[in-house]
């Protein structure tokens, strides 16, 4: 069925989808999201921000997750990254059930394999620009000797070596998204998670820092991106539509 130009693959959250088998390397979804529930009461009510969610992801794909604001996008994309646990349903990762690892296991998956990029930059104040991007290297114990060449890469990837040695402070915004995507990018990750990430620039900025995730796309990067942005989400290969803690639908181009 075809709808603005889009091929409409599932609705009202009737997934057709395989539990994931096999070991690393064997072709399977990267992600894997199965009934996925997730709850949290706040001091007037319970709130069930994910309701039974079932969602692949493939290596190599770019995903866009639209909806209107308190719909679970942010929600669905912390329990991606491990960020958060559901309360019911199963997440695999490479065909890994992560349900009951422990809490070190997770850090050392989001440290070897997830590159974060959030709206609000999450930078820290008092370190450089350099010593932002290093930080993601240390979490990963990389070799210390590697580490400069690897920081310079990502930082003439985005554009931001020249900043180097400053603050946050001393950045535009634009800038210090710049400098959060090469933190996201210089571990070489498997897949990229972008929280609005030009929700807080301005359409210059923005148009800047979302060509610079296409290309990292292009070169191979699975990229899942949470928008506001009907534009942005019409460059995505698939498009989710959340509302109400469910996917609505899933559509994709057609090529």
């Amino acid at each position: 069925m075809l709808q603005n130009g889009l091929d409409v693959l599932d609705f009202e959250n009737t997934l057709c989808l395989k539990q994931p088998s096999g070991g690393r390397g064997s072709k399977m979804p990267l992600i894997s999201l199965r009934d996925l529930h997730f709850n949290y009461e706040t001091p007037e009510r319970r709130v069930e921000a994910l309701r039974g969610v079932s969602l692949d992801i493939e290596p190599g794909e770019f995903v866009a997750i639209c909806g209107p604001s308190g719909c679970g996008k942010t929600t669905l994309m912390n329990i991606m990254g491990t960020l958060d646990r559901p309360t019911s349903g199963k997440h695999f990762y490479d065909g890994e059930d992560l349900t009951a690892k422990r809490p070190s296991e997770l850090a050392d998956l989001r440290a070897r394999d997830i590159g974060f990029v959030f709206q609000s930059f999450n930078l820290i104040d008092s370190l450089s620009v350099y010593d932002n991007i290093e930080l993601a290297l240390l979490y990963k114990r990389e070799d210390r000797r590697n580490l400069r060449s690897r920081i310079l890469e990502a930082m003439d990837r985005v554009g931001i070596a020249h900043r180097a040695k400053h603050l946050p402070r001393q950045l535009s915004g634009g800038q210090q998204q710049r400098c959060a995507i090469a933190r996201a990018i210089v571990g070489r990750p498997a897949i990229i998670l972008a929280d609005e990430p030009t929700g807080n620039l301005d359409s210059v900025n923005a148009a800047h820092i979302f060509g610079i995730l296409k290309s990292l796309h292009q070169e191979g990067s699975t990229l899942v991106v949470v928008t506001h942005s009907p534009s942005q989400a019409d460059q995505a290969e698939r498009v989710l539509e959340m509302i109400d803690g469910r996917i609505q639908f899933s559509r994709r181009k057609l090529s």
